[in-house]
């Protein structure tokens, strides 16, 4: 299996993508360059914080303006999917500065005041954008904040609380003593005795030299390694903050008191304050295919013309070994597939103007948002996170030792499960609209499956995918339905089925992630089709449990699918080398032990 040096053009032209031009390609490298990708000894957490930030300050002004990047998802997604695979810890704090600070306060602020502080401050990089969303003491706080903000008639402005430490907002990045920190707080306004929704509030947590105002209290958290930040919890006492500082979306305070609010009501508001998601969603689905990328060229690079010294062939190549190189070829399909998946997503535009009528949540709101989005958030980091373990443990000690940088990716990964919206409540959500058929339309069942159900025929992976997730959403209506028939309430007949919800939820993931490979293989170049063929090919070995116990395949399939895994690897194991060259990864990304040499 040959690393290759020349990439296969039609394929980098796909890994390219939607992604800008030469130049502004040329720019956003320049924004994040090479000396990005590594730290240097010595440094204590502060030190590896504040360096960073400073990355993130200096990436800010050589990138384009900020408006123009949220205003142009190929561009924004290509600036954080170089940050990623540069730096986990620089992808978290560049996406919180652009798409949960900037993005609030471009998209929520009002016209009419002109741009706000809070905006100038953030765009000229004099202050880091960070989110206090999340409250430590409740689960899914977001639905309901206890965190609150009081309009004050006698200064005009609005009072922000938070009750107990319960109510603390954490984890946020706002423990640096010495950075200047900007927050975009999610509170629940209560204005004549009732609560009138979820809004957005812009509060300088950290002043110019890092010091705390009055009103905030930060509590540091202890240091960690998974991604590096300056994780803190946030309390607001009693924090006296200007009108201005209210994104207010277009709801207003009459002079006489009263309130106006043309989302309708406080469920629509809360709908509308999360609306800020979409952005976060396309990045993180784009990062996590970024970091695939990063980690597959690094497992190949590790097994391209390493020999091995077991008993059963000395000196064979690791990669003659079908582990390996499934584990290498596995990998680029991953990679590949995510990067469909990516592109997909960068292409879609998500309306500012949410429906009031928008479909019901039951565990979070993100569904009402934007659900496709949000599904594919969830299913990508996952993918994401499995291929980049495996990637680290078939790296061996190297891969573990030599740098952090799958360890990085791993830790990514991993807090993007639950970052962004969880994961798990992203498909009960998912899985309820299913069963309820709401704004859901099951796949049509149809004969099949279709060419005798050969598995080298590209057209039956689709048809088993859209066969179980039909079946799996049967079963789980005709079960929440039957227990609710009997007397249960609503909880009851839901949390008795969550394992089945949760199944049934990532069935559609599967199905709609395989219909964007589908497109992207007839539309793409040719090289690129038996490479997402050996993705759909995995797919169904991962998921052979739940086609077996659906009744979608017949007892004893699974061995025909891994012996059309291993002819397709066959096919591709040559081609390996080009597969990952169009990824056109920076050197430094698959030189892991290049400190031998001092490279």
């Amino acid at each position: 299996m040959s690393m290759g040096t020349s990439p296969d053009g039609d394929l980098a032209g796909f890994v390219r993508g939607a992604s800008p031009g030469p130049k502004l390609r040329e720019r956003l490298a320049d924004a994040v360059p090479e000396e990005f990708f590594t730290y240097p000894g010595g440094l204590t957490a502060r030190d590896h914080q504040a360096l960073t930030y400073a990355r993130l300050r200096r990436a800010g002004l050589a990138a384009p303006p900020a408006s123009e990047l949220l205003d142009d998802p190929p561009a924004l997604c290509a600036l954080l999917e170089r940050a990623a695979i540069a730096d986990p810890a620089l992808f978290h704090v560049m996406l919180l500065h652009y798409t949960l600070a900037l993005g609030p306060v471009i998209r929520f602020g009002a016209a009419e005041d002109g741009p706000s502080a809070a905006r100038e401050a953030l765009e000229s990089m004099d202050s880091f954008g960070t989110l206090l969303m999340t409250e430590v003491g409740r689960s899914n706080s977001h639905l309901s904040p206890r965190t609150v903000a009081r309009h004050d008639p006698a200064t005009g402005g609005f009072v922000l609380h938070t009750p107990d430490v319960q109510a603390a907002k954490f984890p946020t990045s706002t423990a640096h003593p010495d950075l200047p920190k900007t927050a975009c707080v999610y509170a629940t306004l209560v204005h004549g005795g009732e609560e009138r929704g979820v809004f957005v509030f812009t509060v300088p947590v950290r002043g110019p030299d890092g010091s705390v105002p009055p009103g905030v209290r930060v509590v540091p958290a202890p240091e960690t390694t998974g991604l590096q930040v300056d994780y803190a919890a946030v309390l607001l006492e009693d924090l006296h903050v200007p009108y201005e500082a209210w994104l207010r979306d277009g709801a207003r305070i009459d002079a006489d008191g009263s309130f106006h609010d043309p989302a309708g009501s406080p469920a629509a508001r809360l709908t509308r304050s999360m609306g800020i998601a979409p952005a976060v969603w396309r990045a993180v689905i784009s990062a996590s295919a970024a970091i695939t990328r990063a980690s597959a060229g690094m497992l190949l690079a590790h097994s391209a013309g390493r020999s091995t010294l077991g008993r059963l062939a000395p000196r064979r190549p690791l990669t003659d070994y079908r582990n390996q190189q499934e584990a290498v070829l596995g990998a680029l399909a991953s990679a590949y597939a995510l990067t469909a998946v990516a592109a997909h997503v960068k292409a879609r535009r998500t309306s500012a103007d949410v429906p009031a009528g928008g479909p019901e949540t039951a565990w979070a709101p993100w569904s009402a948002v934007d659900r496709d989005l949000a599904l594919l958030k969830a299913a990508s980091t996952v993918t994401a996170q499995e291929t980049v373990s495996t990637c680290r443990v078939h790296s061996g000690a190297p891969g573990f030792a030599a740098v952090e940088r799958l360890n990085a990716y791993r830790g990514l990964t991993h807090a993007y499960m639950n970052a962004g919206g969880d994961n798990e409540l992203i498909l009960y959500d998912t899985a309820r609209a299913m069963a309820d058929l709401d704004r859901y339309t099951p796949p049509e069942a149809v004969p099949g499956p279709p060419d005798g159900g050969d598995l080298d025929s590209p057209r039956v992976p689709l048809f088993l995918a859209r066969e179980a997730e039909r079946r799996m959403r049967d079963a789980l209506a005709a079960r929440v339905r039957a227990a609710a028939d009997a007397g249960a309430d609503p909880f009851t007949a839901w949390n008795d089925n969550l394992v089945l919800a949760a199944r049934t939820a990532t069935a559609c993931a599967d199905r709609v992630t395989l219909e964007i490979c589908d497109a992207a293989a007839e539309s793409g170049p040719a090289a690129l089709r038996p490479v997402l063929r050996l993705h759909a090919l995995n797919w169904m070995a991962r998921r052979a449990d739940g086609l077996l116990d659906e009744g979608v395949v017949p007892p004893g399939w699974l061995q025909e699918v891994d012996a059309a895994r291993r002819r397709a690897c066959d096919g591709l194991a040559p081609r390996a080398g080009e597969l990952a060259a169009a990824f056109e990864l920076p050197p430094v990304i698959t030189a892991p032990t290049a400190f031998l040499t001092g490279g």
